[in-house]
């Protein structure tokens, strides 16, 4: 067994999310959002890095030893499987483990909006699940692919880096690939899958221009694709898909978007009212009309009263979705108040009176 196995298994037992190990620090468990660290010494750059090269392959070990990033899957000794970062920085390596449950969640077990469901319905187009790192993109589409491969007949293809929740192939045939290990790139990947007859494409991270550019491709001809971005919101993830092509394909990209672009589901977690877990809140936005009129006239930052005013067909801003998640009890007012835009009509419910100024301050 490695040995840092043993940290793994600490972090599985406690229902963390991910354990980080840097140099001069003791390894560092995150539990409901927070890090704290465990009760161990403080780490030597020679103890990290033997820790983690006892978990390589030969062929990482010369990727990291030639001072490249890693990143992969591994299974602990327990059998917990873990999405691992592997990176070098002023001090000394240093390592990130996501803990990946063995069972791939649905649509209902997240509690998602009914809303989620309906869009597994598409036959083409794109539907982005965009956030920031760590907000949980990849269980809400790993829980999408789960629905469409019990529901439906199809080919699905997901182009991951790297692969994280296991899809066993139920009504559908599910095809996971992984970046450095099956694809050079993703968009390597999504240019490959259009010549294996695919009904959906997943594309892990929509991260340059090639790929966007290739996932539109997709979109445009008869394929369902579901991609993440990490953005904070629908306005901002249109105006980045436009600003990543070059400006003379500027048209022909809001051509696309105002056509073809389906949904954007924006998520954070946030604290419990109990503060025993973490819940999603999403921002929804469902292209209509109104919406292709706004994006082809530049005129996206104006979505916002449209989301407001869609809740009919399943749209919601971000901060109407925290108000009713804090009505009903859901989550907690002051984790809730740090991921509010408009913060003024959140200050009410707030209890911890401490958390105000401090956050105002920063604004």
């Amino acid at each position: 067994m490695a040995r840092i196995d043993a940290f793994l298994q600490l972090a599985m037992a406690q229902g963390c999310s991910d354990i980080h190990l840097a140099v001069g620090v003791p390894p560092m468990l995150r539990l409901r959002g927070d890090l704290m660290p465990i009760k161990f010494r403080d780490l030597s750059a020679a103890e990290l890095e033997g820790y983690v090269t006892e978990i390589l392959t030969p062929k990482q070990k010369d990727v990291f030893r030639h001072g490249h990033d890693l990143d992969f899957s591994y299974v602990s000794a327990e059998g917990g499987r873990f999405r691992v970062n592997l990176f070098r920085k002023d001090t000394g390596p240093g390592a990130v483990f996501r803990f990946i449950p063995a069972e791939v969640p649905t649509l209902e077990s997240l509690g998602l909006p009914p809303i989620i469901r309906q869009l597994c319905d598409y036959h083409q187009g794109m539907v982005l699940v965009t956030g920031a790192t760590g907000t949980g993109k990849s269980t809400t589409l790993a829980a999408m692919i789960d629905f469409l491969n019990s529901t439906r007949k199809m080919n699905i293809i997901s182009l991951e880096d790297p692969i994280e929740f296991v899809h066993k192939s139920k009504s559908s045939q599910v095809v996971q690939r992984e970046l450095g290990t099956h694809l050079r790139s993703f968009a390597d990947g999504v240019r490959a899958a259009l010549r294996e007859d695919p009904d959906v494409i997943l594309v892990g991270e929509m991260r340059d221009a090639a790929t966007i550019s290739m996932a539109m491709t997709a979109a445009e001809t008869g394929h369902l694709v579901l991609g993440t971005l990490h953005t904070t919101g629908a306005v901002k993830t249109i105006d980045r898909v436009i600003d990543a092509l070059p400006a003379d394909v500027r048209e022909q990209t809001k051509s696309f978007l105002s056509q073809s672009l389906v949904a954007v589901i924006t998520q954070v977690l946030v604290k419990t009212v109990d503060g025993r877990d973490r819940k999603a809140v999403h921002e929804i936005m469902i292209r209509n009309k109104a919406i292709s009129r706004l994006i082809m006239s530049d005129q996206t930052h104006l979505i916002p009263s449209q989301l407001q005013t869609g809740k009919d067909v399943g749209m919601q801003l971000m901060d109407q979705a925290l108000m009713e998640a804090i009505q009903r009890r859901e989550i907690d007012p002051d984790d809730a108040y740090r991921f509010a835009t408009e913060k003024k009509q959140f200050a009410r419910f707030v209890t911890d009176t401490g958390v105000l100024p401090k956050l105002d301050l920063a604004e």
